[in-house]
């Protein structure tokens, strides 16, 4: 009885019959394996490499986000920059409470409650800027709402892929946050 109902159960197309493709040794396989590697640097920076484009995405972190306020304006790189390790491509200005930040200047503009930051951001690897993050002109708030995803700087086409190794893994750089 059990047999008849194993039977009833199957569908009609059994996997023995279905053909199999055969697959020749010159015919390359539909999957690539791409290596995405993300580093951070001790500015809170953050890249997020695709080994398989040689493109570097450049962030900054959620922990930057938070530390600066509300940012207002962004400086970006110019498209087709070289660029080395360490060299300064653009700025991040933000608007904060007094109460919330420790280094800063007041400008006279502001409200004696709010004050003006500037963080200067720097390459966190040597290469070519292929593309800028144009919607940041526009809505800069972007870096306060999605600084990981959305929020991007900038996109290196990256000439020395060593370079990654002298970054912090993630769980370096959540260490390093919380000795600071």
């Amino acid at each position: 009885m059990f047999s008849a109902l194993r039977q009833v159960s199957r569908p009609a197309t059994s996997f023995r019959s279905i053909g199999r493709v055969s697959v020749g040794r010159s015919q390359l396989s539909p999957f690539v394996r791409t290596l995405v590697t993300k580093r951070f640097t001790t500015d809170h920076e953050t890249i997020v490499f695709d080994d398989s484009t040689g493109l570097g995405t450049v962030h900054i972190t959620e922990y930057a986000q938070s530390s600066l306020g509300d940012v207002v304006f962004v400086e970006l790189p110019v498209k087709g920059s070289k660029i080395a390790q360490g060299d300064q491509i653009g700025a991040v200005e933000s608007v904060k409470a007094a109460s919330d930040i420790v280094e800063c200047f007041q400008l006279s503009v502001l409200p004696s409650s709010e004050w003006f930051s500037m963080r200067i951001q720097y390459a966190p690897i040597s290469g070519t800027i292929e593309e800028i993050n144009e919607e940041l002109n526009g809505h800069p708030g972007l870096l306060n709402k999605s600084p990981e995803v959305d929020g991007w700087l900038c996109k290196v086409k990256v000439s020395d892929p060593t370079e990654l190794e002298a970054l912090m893994t993630e769980e370096a750089y959540k260490e390093h946050c919380e000795s600071h």
